[in-house]
């Protein structure tokens, strides 16, 4: 791949043609909003240029809606040799362009790709050469894909140094109902609770509610359009959980009532439900996409002054220690708050020695 062509810079965009330069390939770039290309040219993802003649490849960075009809337009400039989409769905776009008449010859220079990667922020100044490194990308190849267009998208995801993952298009917009869509539908229902929340409560919110709430500060505009183009397989998961939702409040009221037997219904009830979420929750691929593994947590008590997670690192390095995962949560109304580093079992008596060797406070 020499040159290629992003249609589309905002964070997805911007960010695949910032790792496509580093890489030394010409990427020129465009955008249906002009000052939006060229801020991400200003930001070295290549240049607002048209390309004389046709690129490599075409990378088509829209909302799943516009999808289809910017590739049409694309391929019947002839643009690219090869096109790829990086939308959130898979299954719709391609019937959509399948729909409008273009030849076959044609639509066989075309594959829909998904990084399985993004932020809360948006937009060119939100992009990053790293985004996708180590995260998966998937590829929906069909019987009638080019070869060649599958090496262009192959070499595209080694240049951002991402993970290949070939699955069917429609098993991806499932599995991304499942993984991303919903859940975060679900994240801004809990999110949406705080809203009108008593001040005196929200004061009183901990890692927890920031863990469920976090991706609830995305673009709203965004995620319309990535939900209208998957609408059946969230509502489908949604109608499940809003079911498991009408047996929780059953059971939590049997749980109020003065019948002995009513409360253990509902508790038993209330366990069912835990126990299945643990069940769930242990299926999270670990690090690095391995299984997951039961680390053990050395607790840190910290200032939020410079330098200290530097001393922290250093120290546990000087122990031999490995950090597996690291998780920071910040005390209310003060500056200092806790780390949290997950080891292997065998190393946390090891970390917890030396870091009270070095003078660091730790809790039980």
């Amino acid at each position: 791949m020499r040159t290629a062509l992003v249609i589309g810079t905002g964070l997805i965009g911007t960010s695949a043609a910032l790792a496509l330069t580093q890489r030394g390939v010409v990427v020129h770039l465009t955008d249906h909003d002009p000052a939006q290309a060229r801020t991400a040219a200003a930001l070295g993802a290549g240049t607002d240029e048209p390309p004389q003649g046709r690129v490599d490849l075409a990378l088509v960075a829209a909302p799943p809606a516009h999808v289809a009809g910017v590739l049409a337009d694309a391929m019947r400039r002839d643009l690219a040799h090869g096109y790829l989409d990086v939308a959130s769905v898979k299954g719709g776009p391609r019937r959509e362009l399948e729909a409008l008449g273009l030849d076959e010859a044609v639509l066989a220079r075309y594959l829909g790709t998904h990084p399985m990667s993004g932020r809360e922020k948006s937009g060119p100044l939100a992009a990053t050469a790293d985004l996708f490194e180590g995260r998966p990308w998937v590829l929906t190849p069909t019987r009638d894909t080019d070869t060649e267009v599958l090496n262009l998208a192959l070499e595209l995801v080694s240049h951002c140094r991402a993970v290949p993952v070939v699955m069917d298009a429609d098993a991806h917009d499932r599995a991304v109902a499942l993984v991303s869509h919903m859940p975060h539908l679900v994240s801004s229902l809990v999110a949406a609770r705080l809203e009108n929340a008593e001040e005196a409560a929200v004061r009183l919110c901990g890692q927890g509610i920031r863990d469920v709430t976090r991706i609830a500060a995305s673009d709203p505009r965004m995620w319309i359009d990535i939900l209208s183009a998957n609408p059946g397989p969230v509502a489908d998961l949604l109608t499940d959980v809003s079911a498991d939702l009408d047996e929780t409040v059953r059971a939590l009221r049997a749980l109020q009532s003065a019948d002995e037997d009513k409360r253990r219904t509902g508790g038993a009830g209330i366990e069912d439900v835990l126990r299945r979420g643990n069940a769930g929750q242990v299926r999270v691929p670990g690090k690095h996409g391995s299984a997951p593994r039961a680390y053990e947590t050395v607790t840190v008590l910290i200032n939020d002054q410079p330098g200290q997670l530097a001393r922290i690192f250093a120290d546990a390095g000087r122990a031999g220690v490995n950090i597996e995962d690291v998780r920071i949560e910040h005390a209310t109304g003060q500056q200092a708050g806790h780390i949290q580093l997950m080891v292997e079992p065998g190393a946390a008596p090891v970390l917890t020695e030396a870091l009270r060797e070095r003078g660091w406070a730790l809790r039980q």
